[in-house]
């Protein structure tokens, strides 16, 4: 009798109790006939972005006055140069445009086999072209590639005529893109970047932004790493004009531009071990130098920097709840699974994981259940909060007395 009156009483005490949780420790003018992007001479073999905290243009020495480094998975800026000036981005526009072909292809909008019919305008472009004919038909797949490998014009407006219906809505659509990507610095004009227009600019850091969006997309890289090609049945050849799809190790694209006004600029990613960086380099006086200006910041980044994960091998084990519907609920990491650090100070990483060893209902989803410390040496470099996955209501008082009551019975038939 002692043992049911002491069970009844440690149920009206819990069932009263206030629900507290264990309490764990504690990112037009016309077209210049002179813009026309020539292919590449060949070379012996060989949730949310960071922005810049502070100036780094000293950490490698380039000749072009603006410039970014990014990493792709955390979106950090490893270098800058005068990263947010306005600059005319040439070709380098077709990175977004190309963002948008894709986006359209796998919604499913268009497909890769959706045939492209030729307009007047998209025939009447200047600049680097495959002199479509109007009324020449074309896979969209094939046209990707054409602007991908040899930057057509021709093909970039046609396509975004296909998605769009005009050149005009098409813009307008880029123009909405790039804020929902937080392109500050940007306002485009048209899809092809061919015009010397004052109202059509970028920023090296924005460029590095929809290169980063569009290298999500493991789509586009079947045509940004093709080095020569062809198109119209193999009757008119394409070469790269992103020499370093040749002679860098990695390398997956991006998109090269130039203009009498724009200079010679270059989105260039490259990816080794599970890392990838993008390289924007604006206004070099040469094709040559901005290749060697984004090798110079590719290597830089693949020598200095790596990904480290924020995760130890093991997964999290679930923890016991009290007074719960569910006798137990399941931890999750929380942020990226990744950090990037420099490599000398992410040696021999230990993680040290304290969790609650129980937590009272009601839990709510989110709620604080522990956190990792990631350390390398003494130092630590990151602290992860661990959270439930889901909520746990708590028990209702004739939910908890139904099972008092079955346990007594239980206990009277011992």
């Amino acid at each position: 009798m002692k043992k049911i009156l002491s069970f009844f009483l440690a149920a009206a005490l819990l069932a009263g109790m206030p629900a507290w949780a264990a309490e764990p420790p504690e990112t037009k003018t016309g077209p210049d006939p002179a813009n026309v992007e020539q292919p590449a001479a060949e070379e012996p073999t060989a949730a949310a972005t960071e922005e810049p905290a502070q100036d780094t243009s000293d950490a490698v020495a380039i000749a072009a006055p603006c410039a970014v480094l990014m990493e792709k998975y955390t979106g950090t800026v490893i270098y800058e140069k005068a990263s947010h000036q306005h600059c005319p981005p040439a070709s380098v526009t077709k990175v977004m445009t190309m963002l948008l072909i894709v986006e359209a292809v796998e919604a499913g909008t268009v497909g890769l086999d959706t045939v492209v019919t030729a307009s007047e305008t998209a025939c009447s472009m200047g600049g680097s072209q495959i002199w479509l004919e109007p009324g020449e038909q074309m896979s969209l797949s094939e046209m990707l590639k054409c602007v991908s490998v040899v930057s057509a014009n021709d093909c970039a407006v046609a396509l975004a005529e296909l998605v769009a219906g005009s050149e005009t809505a098409f813009v307008q659509r880029m123009n909405q893109r790039a804020a929902e990507l937080g392109m500050k610095d940007t306002h485009f004009t048209n899809c092809t970047g061919l015009y010397d227009d004052d109202d059509h600019y970028t920023s090296a850091y924005d460029i590095a932004l929809m290169s980063r969006e569009l290298i999500q997309h493991d789509l586009i890289k079947q045509y940004t790493t093709i080095w020569m090609d062809s198109v119209r049945n193999g009757e008119f050849g394409l070469s790269n004009t992103n020499r370093l799809i040749y002679g860098f190790e990695g390398a997956t694209g991006l998109k090269t531009g130039f203009t009498s006004k724009a200079m010679y600029c270059l989105s260039a990613t490259a990816e080794r071990d599970g890392v990838e960086y993008i390289a924007v380099v604006l206004h070099d006086e040469t094709s040559d130098q901005r290749f060697a200006d984004a090798r110079a910041l590719l290597t830089y980044g693949f020598a200095n920097y790596t990904l480290a994960p924020l995760r130890p091998g093991e997964a999290l084990p679930p923890i016991p709840v009290t007074l719960g519907t569910a006798d137990s609920v399941q931890p999750m990491y929380t942020g990226e699974a990744y950090m990037l650090g420099e490599k000398s100070k992410l040696t021999s990483l230990a993680y040290d994981l304290t969790l609650a060893e129980s937590v009272t209902a009601p839990v709510e989803q989110g709620q604080s259940l522990g956190r990792l410390t990631v350390r390398s040496g003494d130092a630590v470099v990151a602290e992860v909060d661990v959270v439930a996955e889901q909520a746990v209501p708590r028990l209702g008082f004739w939910t908890i007395y139904g099972r008092l009551f079955g346990a007594i019975i239980g206990l009277k038939s011992e």
